[in-house]
């Protein structure tokens, strides 16, 4: 009992951020969304606790997440505009997929079935993940998404692989 409130005690929203070759998303056999060449793969997860304040914080650290190399970059065809060696999304502008992922909020701490009591609802979640997306728009990037709540099937050719948890 006491892990679970630890947990629910500390609770923040999450992206799972990765580094990729390439990614789409498809939605009842329709490609709904999809970038090729380097660019972000992002998870986001929505709390119970969460609210407007943390979207465009979310937003900033994924788009200036630097994770990406400048030499590879230049040598993918990428103008990078930076003198830094790790670079972000933001100083190559490269393409974002986001995809809603409750997931993220999985609660494993008793038993083999995972619970989500700290995943935010769809009336709650659903315009947070929007505000998200419209805040990494706002900064700049090409932003595909999901659909929320739909069965998607994702792909990604990752990269290195190099993927980050941040959290707000």
């Amino acid at each position: 009992m006491q892990i679970t409130s630890l947990i629910q005690q500390n609770v923040l929203m999450r992206a799972v951020v990765q580094r990729v070759d390439g990614a789409s998303v498809v939605v009842e056999g329709e490609t709904i969304g999809a970038f090729t060449g380097p660019g972000l793969l992002v998870l986001i997860g929505v709390s119970v606790d969460d609210d407007d304040s943390k979207c465009a914080v979310l937003a900033d650290k994924i788009w200036k997440l630097r994770i990406f190399e400048s030499a590879a970059l230049t040598a993918a065809g990428k103008q990078v505009n930076s003198e830094s060696v790790e670079v972000a999304a933001a100083d190559a502008n490269l393409p974002v997929l986001a995809i809603s992922q409750f997931t993220l909020f999985a609660d494993t701490s008793n038993g083999r079935r995972p619970t989500w009591q700290q995943a935010a609802r769809g009336p709650q979640a659903e315009p947070l993940v929007e505000n998200v997306v419209k805040a990494l728009r706002d900064l700049g990037a090409q932003v595909e998404t999901g659909k929320f709540g739909a069965d998607m099937r994702i792909s990604a050719v990752c990269d290195g692989p190099m993927t980050v948890t941040l959290e707000v």
